[in-house]
């Protein structure tokens, strides 16, 4: 809402804004001029994203002098059935008072698509092995010229560029309509992206993580902390898999993640080197109880796609530079199912926040992938839990997914939350924001059931480590419950608590704790007061 309409009204029209003095039915909804209107809303709506404001009772110099309550509301009325021209809804309407009546801050978006299937996959792998390249190819059609062209997609910062390494989670997207794939001209492109949403009924949504070891802790992010539908791993055909491909397989194996293994770098392998690096991740597989699938086609895709589970794991061979394998991805990633908890929307709303934002004109923005229950523009949330342990209320200003602004999102969705009652620097990764009715607790110490997996000396009590769970990253210090001392390969119950600031946990959370690789992994199983 603005808050000093007549500063607001004196920087003119702009972007998304427009002025009208007044609007009359009798004569603004006749033919040709109700076209001219509905090209001028279509114009402001492109030009914010999806959102129009309209300042009803403002002249074209930008003064507002407002208009009798009556003729206001004719006005109103006229914006609405505009906006069911364009598939657009009136979402919300603002009274303040001008010189001479009253004006209407009235603001039009996009419907919300609520049909749309909505996947997550999460995308790991050594350094080097062609993550980001795969993505950017895939999600555009534009193939690789061999040094990583379409790498740049999603390596947007500096220093990624100038060395050619992830250093932070990006995110690609490309969907489906009525069965036919829509690319992306450029990612990078705000505008696209809105429209993609816009147009879409199944968006595949990307988070490509770090293949740099120095960076596990921020691959473990991605993994664990953002409810993810799929794993995608990548092995290089020309490499084969590393020590980093089986720590990245394990993070995956360990948060129950159904597999998909996709053999990058196709053109850079002879048949042989293709085949024994096939055999090679077959039989990593197989040791940790899965089941490998050669997928050599589109319709094999769309078989595996119906049977995909915890225990089979396709395996597709690609080259982000001929193209190859990439039909049979899309094949794939249109038949997956959506494997969400069907009663999720009816649950209190929770998210686990990933990354915090200060945006100029828009204030704190927080992001991440709701977990359960929907959220919309004014709803009331809690915040937290804070050093203190206690949770703030906050109220939700409006929510972008992949910067197409919508009205209310639900489970799945990864959405950047304007928020207003608290400021940037007092919020920080791990925290969440949760419905009042979800009754958040601050959680300091709890027990777990965890397996030691790699660890050259015992474990004893006051052992520290970092313990992720969902985007929490914290040390914890340990005491086993069962045995005076855990090493490699035992399992059993174990007291964990923070130590430096409560967080929010619950019975059932996945967790994975490590020292510079990880070491163990586990659930939480009761909470401790």
């Amino acid at each position: 809402m603005i808050e000093d309409i007549r500063s607001f009204t004196s920087a003119g029209e702009r972007r998304n804004i427009e002025f009208k003095k007044a609007l009359s039915p009798g004569y603004h909804l006749k033919m040709d001029r109700k076209k001219s209107l509905i090209s001028q809303m279509k114009y402001r709506m492109e030009r914010g994203d999806g959102r129009a404001v309209y300042l009803l009772g403002v002249e074209d110099s930008g003064e507002p002098v407002g208009l009798p309550d009556e003729e206001l509301r004719g006005s109103v009325e006229v914006l609405r059935k505009l906006s069911q021209e364009i598939d657009a809804v009136v979402e919300e309407v603002n009274l303040h008072e001008g010189t001479h009546g009253r004006v209407a801050e009235v603001i039009i978006s996009r419907k919300q698509k609520t049909e749309r299937e909505h996947l997550l996959i999460g995308v790991a792998g050594h350094v080097d092995h062609g993550k980001s390249t795969l993505l950017g190819t895939l999600t555009t059609g534009t193939p690789d010229d061999g040094s990583g062209k379409t790498r740049i997609f999603l390596d947007v910062q500096k220093h990624e560029i100038e060395r050619g390494l992830s250093a932070d989670l990006s995110f690609a997207i490309y969907g489906f309509r009525d069965g036919m794939v829509i690319r992306l001209k450029n990612p990078l492109d705000r505008k696209e992206k809105s429209g993609l949403m816009d147009k879409a009924d199944r968006v595949i949504s990307f988070v490509d993580t770090v293949g740099h070891e120095p960076w596990l802790r921020t691959t473990i992010r991605g993994i664990v902390g953002q409810n993810l539908d799929y794993g995608l791993l990548t092995v290089a055909a020309d490499e084969g898999p590393t020590h980093i491909t089986r720590e990245h397989l394990g993070i995956m194996i360990a948060m129950e993640l159904p597999v998909i293994v996709v053999l990058t770098k196709t053109d850079m392998a002879t048949p042989s080197q293709r085949r024994a690096v096939r055999a090679k991740i077959s039989e990593l597989l197989k040791l940790v109880g899965r089941i490998p699938f050669h997928v050599t086609g589109r319709d094999s895709a769309r078989q595996i796609a119906g049977k995909m589970n915890q225990h089979i794991v396709p395996i597709i061979e690609t080259s982000s530079v001929t193209g190859e394998g990439l039909e049979v991805l899309d094949e794939l990633f249109l038949n997956l199912e959506v494997k969400r908890d069907v009663n999720g929307d009816e649950k209190p709303f929770l998210m686990y926040i990933d990354k915090v934002y200060t945006i100029r004109g828009v204030g704190t923005v927080v992001s991440g992938t709701i977990q359960q229950g929907l959220v919309r523009k004014g709803d009331t949330l809690l915040l937290g839990p804070m050093n203190t342990g206690k949770f703030r209320e906050v109220t939700v200003k409006s929510i972008e997914m992949h910067h197409y602004r919508i009205g209310c999102a639900e489970p799945g969705h990864i959405v950047g939350i304007s928020i207003s009652g608290a400021s940037a620097d007092e919020i920080e990764r791990g925290m969440i924001l949760a419905h009042p009715d979800y009754e958040p607790e601050a959680v300091r110490e709890f027990e777990a059931d965890v397996a030691i997996l790699v660890h050259p000396t015992t474990i004893k009590a006051g052992y520290e480590s970092v313990t992720h769970i969902e985007t929490i990253a914290e040390t914890t210090i340990l005491e086993p419950l069962d045995a005076e001392f855990m090493s490699a390969g035992d399992r059993g119950r174990v007291r964990m608590r923070f130590k430096y600031r409560p967080h929010h946990v619950k019975e059932g959370q996945k967790i994975i704790f490590r020292e510079g690789r990880s070491k163990g992994i586990g659930s939480v199983t009761r909470i401790l007061e």
